[in-house]
């Protein structure tokens, strides 16, 4: 299946080296190009879009709100957004989690680097770097920051998962693979998605970067001091 793929940036030069570069794999096509938050929800439902790049800066409705829209529309669930960010190190990156995207890279990336990210967050998978996973997010989400902050703990939302469903949750916001997953705790990868797609259920998480907000804002997983 061809990955259907939208661009939403309002750097006409930057989309353009965008384009030619994702159009260039025989597994995807830029089926759409958006120049504010507004444009970018609108195509992502009339082109019927996988993956949406989000520009996180951008006039008029930004990339937060419009990836908290698609977040919320029932009729976009299967779309996944990967964040663009100027520095990757910044509190945006809590913020896009918790908008619903599936991850974010820096626009500094290398152009395999994009294309995998496209894919990854087409399957579904979450696309955190180690430094996000292990150092910002938690340093955030630890502090209670962002729109959020004001509502109730969470810890109760965990009371559903059964005690292999929390352990496979705490690896998962290790930004650890259900490979590697199945490797520390000795099952097969398939028991693996098995956990992690019943703990998405559960929890109603869109996919496994949500996971990893919850773990920390849920206290399952603690900041790491360095």
């Amino acid at each position: 299946m061809t990955i259907r793929v939208l661009l939403a940036d309002d750097q006409a030069l930057l989309r353009s080296a965008f384009k030619v570069l994702v159009d260039s794999e025989p597994d995807m096509e830029v089926v759409g190009e958006a120049s504010d938050g507004a444009e970018a929800v609108r195509l992502a439902r009339s082109e019927r879009a996988d993956v949406v790049l989000m520009d996180i800066r951008m006039p008029g409705t930004d990339g937060l709100a419009a990836t908290r829209e698609i977040s919320a529309d029932p009729a976009l669930a299967h779309v996944r957004v990967v964040m663009l960010t100027t520095f990757e190190v910044d509190e945006y990156v809590v913020q896009s989690l918790r908008a619903g995207a599936s991850g974010f890279l820096g626009k500094g990336a290398e152009p395999d680097e994009l294309l995998g990210a496209i894919r990854i967050a087409a399957a579904g998978e979450a696309l955190l770097s180690p430094v996000a996973t292990k150092g910002l997010i938690a340093k955030f989400l630890a502090q209670g920051e962002g729109p959020d902050g004001d509502e109730p703990a969470r810890g109760g939302r965990l009371d559903a998962l059964t005690s292999r469903e929390r352990e496979v949750l705490v690896q998962v916001a290790g930004g650890h693979s259900n490979d590697e997953i199945a490797e520390r705790l000795e099952v097969s990868p398939l028991t693996v998605k098995t956990h992690v797609n019943r703990a998405m259920a559960k929890l109603g998480a869109r996919d496994r970067a949500q996971l990893v907000v919850i773990a920390y804002e849920s206290g399952l997983v603690r900041p790491r001091v360095e």
